[in-house]
């Protein structure tokens, strides 16, 4: 990791309280982003007129006697999902359940008007803004322990491969008996403590991760940076590399995706998660970076087995992976409605993909859900569905603008806040990515502690280490900035 240099005034200056000015911030972003505030009184209305489930149209399917479980990041309420693996024959059955949000959405009504002026949940340090009320998202919709829920049931049967040999979807009652989170599955598994549907998601979760790359996927192996709350009210950055369970538990989600797009695809009416292939001049810059940065590509391994192969604790290879960003651009929503359109793959999933599996925090989900179900059981999709699909690819791509503004502004605030009684230091820092302007070169580079992502004047080659003052570090515009020491 690299070392912090600090000069000698600096180095015993007593935390910054930067907690109001945080706060502050947090709010002026939200403001800028246009993001929501509380809930009109309509929309709270008619959430509380339905969390009694009388008279709804609940599913006469029973299923409430299969042990379904919940993974999710500690203190989620907003569960979507809930897990059942099992042994079938010489292959496994997953069955995976949805919340059946759509049925307390009436169409056209308070929360659906909402719920479309909001697009997705959007994130920020100090809270959150969902999509739905809690009185739905946090309480009676959401898959909480020992709650019987409607749901749609994915059904999938897979062979000894993990390839699917079989797949359907339904309407059913469910019942969570447990909720767990990622680092406790992955502890179970890494101490061979693990059994049921935590044993074999390890075993099918690995063996959906092999088939991924026998399609010709890719997974970015990018570190998370994390914006913490600290116990005092404060703020911190660290990275974490993605565990094993969080991608195992994603294998179930894309699988379910998969499933989804092809039942739209065999009926010519959906909406699908797209995602063009990189260039092969993109690819074939992609390579010559690796080349000169002395990580070996071996001819005819394809870009997503390359990826899986780098090692994110390796300077050179980090800075690979951030320019590795470049293959994954251009993502957006496809539309059919009885054609079949001319672009219908996810390359990074190497398969058709549709978004239903988080129908409480995105609002194309329940849309997806909706379709995929009335194909699958011969029922006619509603109209008002299909007069709405047309729609989703601009809400959702103004939403996504948005989420991902609130989430970059805050975590630079949070950076800034870190090292605003360090300006004038100077740091060790890796550079993981240039950019060519008219008057020069900016770099991206990344500290490891403090663990921050931002710019760097000056000049260095990619993975190279070097030394870089902070000049910036300013709450209130979200501003870090370095420039590189020369030699």
């Amino acid at each position: 990791m690299p070392k912090r240099h600090i000069s000698a005034e600096k180095r015993n200056h007593e935390p910054l309280d930067v907690s109001d000015a945080l706060r502050e911030r947090f709010d002026a972003i939200r403001a800028e982003q246009d993001v929501p505030g509380e809930f009109p009184q309509d929309v709270i209305d008619e959430a509380e007129s339905v969390k009694s489930l009388d008279g709804l149209d609940l599913p006469q399917r029973d299923e409430t006697a299969i042990p379904f479980i919940t993974i999710d990041p500690p203190g989620s309420m907003d569960l979507d999902q809930a897990l059942h693996i099992e042994e079938d024959g010489d292959g496994f059955r997953v069955r995976y359940a949805i919340t059946d949000l759509p049925l307390f959405v009436k169409p056209g009504g308070a929360i659906d008007r909402e719920a479309r002026r909001r697009g997705q949940t959007i994130y920020a340090p100090d809270k959150r803004t969902p999509l739905h009320p809690p009185v739905l998202s946090e309480g009676v919709a959401s898959l909480l322990p020992d709650q019987t829920v409607p749901a749609f049931v994915w059904d999938i049967r897979l062979d000894g491969s993990g390839e699917i040999r079989e797949a359907t979807v339904y309407r059913a009652m469910v019942r969570s008996v447990g909720r767990t989170d990622y680092e406790t599955v992955q502890a179970e598994v890494d101490s061979g403590k693990a059994t049921g549907t935590i044993a074999l998601l390890a075993t099918v979760g690995a063996l959906r991760m092999e088939q991924e790359l026998a399609r010709g996927g890719a997974s970015l192996p990018m570190p998370e940076q994390r914006v913490l709350k600290n116990d005092d009210g404060t703020y911190s950055v660290d990275f974490r590399p993605p565990l094993l369970s969080e991608e195992w538990n994603a294998q179930i989600s894309l699988l379910t995706g998969m499933v989804a797009a092809d039942i739209m695809l065999r009926h010519k009416v959906g909406i699908l998660r797209t995602l063009p292939d990189p260039s092969a001049e993109t690819v074939a810059r992609f390579r010559r970076s690796a080349r000169a940065a002395g990580v070996p590509w071996e001819k005819g391994l394809a870009y997503g087995a390359f990826l899986r192969s780098l090692d994110r604790t390796d300077p050179r290879h980090l800075a690979l992976i951030f320019e590795a960003t470049v293959l994954f651009r251009g993502s957006g929503y496809t539309v059919m409605r009885g054609e079949i359109p001319e672009e219908t793959t996810h390359a990074a999933v190497a398969a058709p993909y549709a978004h239903v599996t988080a129908p409480l925090r995105r609002l194309v989900d329940r849309f997806g859900l909706i379709i995929a179900n009335a194909l699958e059981n011969g029922e006619p999709v509603p109209q008002w569905v299909t007069d709405t699909l047309p729609m989703l690819p601009g809400i959702m791509r103004e939403t996504d603008q948005r989420a991902n503004a609130v989430e970059r502004a805050c975590a630079d605030a949070v950076e800034a806040a870190v090292l605003s009684a360090e300006v004038g230091g100077t740091f060790e820092v890796i550079v993981v990515d240039e950019v060519r302007r008219g008057d020069g070169t900016e770099l991206t580079v990344k500290l490891l502690e403090p663990a921050v992502v931002t710019r760097a004047g000056g000049s260095a080659e990619l993975g190279e280490t070097v030394r870089a003052e902070l000049v910036t570090a300013d709450i209130a515009t979200s501003s870090v900035r370095f420039e590189v020491v020369p030699p």
